[in-house]
């Protein structure tokens, strides 16, 4: 029998890492969009359709620094953003004094039902074990209204990695998990989401392995129904960056 997480610690790890890198982690990625198309194309997506759906909040889940929340934000949204990390909440509050940060995690959101018109998880469910993501991706479901959208981003792949360093030598203490789109897909239709649009494309610059994005719509039915469309499917396999 596998045990369960201590999520607990699992949490207390990944918010320590990031409030020792925040710092070196923003300067590192400030201005890194903008070498990324693919990126800036599926967030564009992503903001047209929430924009045609009639607009509202929507919630950047595990924002960092706040550099997509401002993007998404440049776009036309009411974008805000929520990061377990007090640190990376600071730099956000201080880079983009404009917008609303809160510190909070996705494994409790403090949001009301049905609030949202959109949510984003780019790249930030990387680090919760899979035993978790079903439960949060229902949180997701509870406060996005229906026919909200959820745009998730990851890395591609089928294993884990303990990450002991990063964005300037600093040391760092959390897995980094790697998913298959398949499994990610299924484990939204199960939280009740229709997954409208799939993206995988092979790694560019430092990356090494294919990355994935997830477009889905909260269901306004059965859960699990509709059709999936594929976009620039490049990949031939798995991996992570």
């Amino acid at each position: 029998m596998t045990a369960a997480p201590d999520l607990a610690g699992e949490l207390a790890a990944i918010r320590e890492s990031y409030d020792t890198v925040a710092a070196d982690y923003a300067d590192l990625l400030r201005g890194h969009l903008a070498g990324q198309p693919y990126d800036r194309a599926v967030l564009g997506l992503f903001a047209e359709l929430v924009a045609d759906g009639g607009g509202g909040p929507v919630a950047d889940v595990g924002c960092g620094p706040g550099r997509i929340t401002a993007h998404l934000a440049a776009l036309g949204l009411d974008a805000f953003g929520i990061d377990l990390s007090p640190a990376m909440i600071e730099i956000a509050r201080r880079d983009h004094p404009g917008l609303r940060f809160e510190a909070g995690s996705m494994t409790d959101l403090e949001l009301p039902d049905a609030s949202l018109a959109g949510l984003l998880g780019w790249y930030s469910l990387i680090h919760l074990p899979d035993e978790v993501i079903p439960g949060v991706l229902s949180r997701f479901h509870r406060v996005l209204r229906p026919g909200g959208l959820v745009l998730l981003a990851f890395h591609v792949g089928d294993e884990s990695r303990l990450k002991t360093s990063g964005y300037g030598g600093h040391p760092m203490r959390l897995c980094v998990h790697r998913r298959p789109p398949e499994r990610v897909a299924g484990w939204l239709a199960d939280a009740g989401f229709v997954v409208d649009t799939r993206v995988v494309r092979e790694p560019e610059g430092v990356e090494t392995v294919p990355q994935a994005y997830l477009l889905a719509r909260r269901s306004t039915g059965t859960a699990g129904q509709g059709k999936t469309r594929t976009m620039w499917q490049r990949d031939e396999g798995g991996g992570n960056r």
